[in-house]
């Protein structure tokens, strides 16, 4: 069984942009999109700070978000990389890829949200790049891609007010499929 042993807020900073951009969208009434909290069973606890130290995962997580944006249902996977190559293997996990190629097939849209640190710049990945990569993958080719195979129109600006504006990337997501 998973376990988690706490090192820290990985990915905190990413999610804490897309938690207030998606509170900022549901008070615009342009998206209703929710966190989805990954189930787990404390092991472990620290009794002086109150903080799990160990615990272990109850089940499989889908993604990260899910939820709405203009009566397209949307999910979605936050990810840090802190260089130029996205290591899939270690980030994506199968079970993950099969639920958004599901949640494609219902006519949803599924992508990966990832911010490179060392470029301080966040990228959209379109579910059909996801899994071309993650095919390739699968062939015995490289477990990663490189930030120079992505699609540069799909970065993601950081607005005053807006945080990280990443409905623009989905409404050319949904072009590129018509």
């Amino acid at each position: 069984m998973a376990t988690w042993n706490s090192r820290g807020l990985r990915g905190a900073f990413l999610e804490e942009l897309i938690n207030l951009t998606n509170e900022k969208y549901r008070l615009q009434k342009l998206a209703l999109i929710q966190k989805i909290p990954t189930p787990i069973k404390p092991i472990s606890i620290d009794k002086e700070t109150r903080r799990i130290t160990l615990a272990y995962f109850d089940q499989k997580s889908t993604v990260d978000y899910i939820g709405t944006v203009q009566g397209i249902p949307v999910c979605f996977d936050a990810k840090e990389c802190a260089f130029d190559r996205f290591a899939l293997a270690n980030n994506v996990h199968e079970h993950q890829v099969k639920f958004m190629e599901e949640f494609e097939k219902q006519e949803g849209i599924s992508f990966l949200l990832i911010y490179f640190k060392n470029r301080d710049c966040f990228m959209y990945l379109p579910f059909k790049d996801l899994k071309r990569f993650w095919e390739r993958m699968e062939k015995g080719g490289p477990k990663n891609f490189k930030f120079d195979e992505l699609d540069p129109s799909y970065e993601i600006s950081v607005y005053s007010g807006t945080f990280l504006h990443y409905l623009e990337q989905i409404q050319m997501d949904i072009n590129s499929r018509e």
